[in-house]
């Protein structure tokens, strides 16, 4: 018996302009010159990464780039750590720059702390490209911790500057560095979170409010998805995560409800628009 389900595309999810500005660079070149090496996934969805590979687009790692000479290599959103442009310049290697506004904006003033000798901790998930590209500003000094928890059993220095991955969530960050002051250290923090994830939490738990159902589509790897579901989650408890139309659990959903999809800034729209067509065709 058709469910007749009433499914909704939130209209604010799908990719940053960070993402799309990276993407729209990657298929300009591949349309004109058939190939072009990308270092790590050039986002964080896998559906995506395959469509662009079918074009052309070759994902390689860090280990892959001193081999490759006289090429082109995209730098992603997540930005780079000074090694890799030295790299570049050594192998002769033209770097198309993608790196994100709002990463760069934060990797200088990273580097400009760290000239400065302030010792300087990061809010951020470890092995992350860009928390990666943060630590390179520093020479890998910077202490990384994702959870305050971690810093119980590390040394920290009286005084420190505080700094955060991009798509951390704003409220952590501040009862992070609230607790650090707590604790007695002399914090300089500074609120590096890019307004364009955090803004989408109330607007996100407004649309998880409205329906029956949520689906959040999103990669495994994305952190700003995992973010962004929990705020679905703790807005709507009917909330499930996938990464693709087949992933859907059929038998959650009862004859009429309403659904709204949502999606992380790595989501592409027409995947959600996949999961909205197989939810109406049930």
């Amino acid at each position: 018996m058709a469910k007749n389900l009433q499914v909704t595309i939130d209209k604010d999810s799908g990719f940053c302009f960070g993402v799309v500005y990276a993407i729209d660079m990657a298929e300009e070149i591949l349309e004109k010159e058939g190939y072009l090496y990308c270092l790590g996934d050039i986002v964080h969805n896998d559906e995506e990464v395959a469509r662009l590979k079918a074009k052309g687009l070759r994902i390689i790692n860090h280990e892959t780039l001193p081999t490759l000479t006289n090429e082109k290599v995209l730098i992603r959103a997540h930005g780079e750590a000074p090694e890799t442009y030295k790299i570049a310049l050594e192998n002769n290697i033209t770097l198309i720059d993608a790196s994100c506004p709002v990463v760069l904006k934060l990797q200088n003033r990273i580097k400009t702390s760290f000239d400065e000798n302030e010792k300087i901790l990061i809010f951020g998930k470890h092995g992350h490209a860009e928390v990666i590209g943060l630590q390179g500003q520093t020479n890998n000094e910077a202490i990384v911790f994702q959870d305050i928890e971690e810093l119980d059993s590390v040394k920290l220095p009286p005084s420190f500057t505080l700094y955060s991955q991009t798509t951390k969530s704003v409220d952590k960050f501040y009862s992070i560095k609230s607790e650090l002051i707590k604790r007695g250290y002399d914090v300089k923090a500074n609120d590096t979170i890019c307004r364009q994830v955090s803004n989408r939490y109330e607007e996100l738990g407004d649309f998880a409010r409205q329906y029956d159902k949520i689906v959040f589509v999103s990669g495994k790897k994305s952190s700003n998805g995992r973010v962004l579901y929990d705020v679905c989650k703790a807005a709507n408890d009917n909330s499930y995560f996938i990464s693709e139309a087949e992933e859907l659990d059929v038998d959650v959903f009862a004859e009429g409800e309403t659904v709204g999809i949502c999606g992380a800034t790595s989501t592409p729209m027409w995947l959600m628009k996949e999961v909205k067509a197989t939810l109406e065709a049930l």
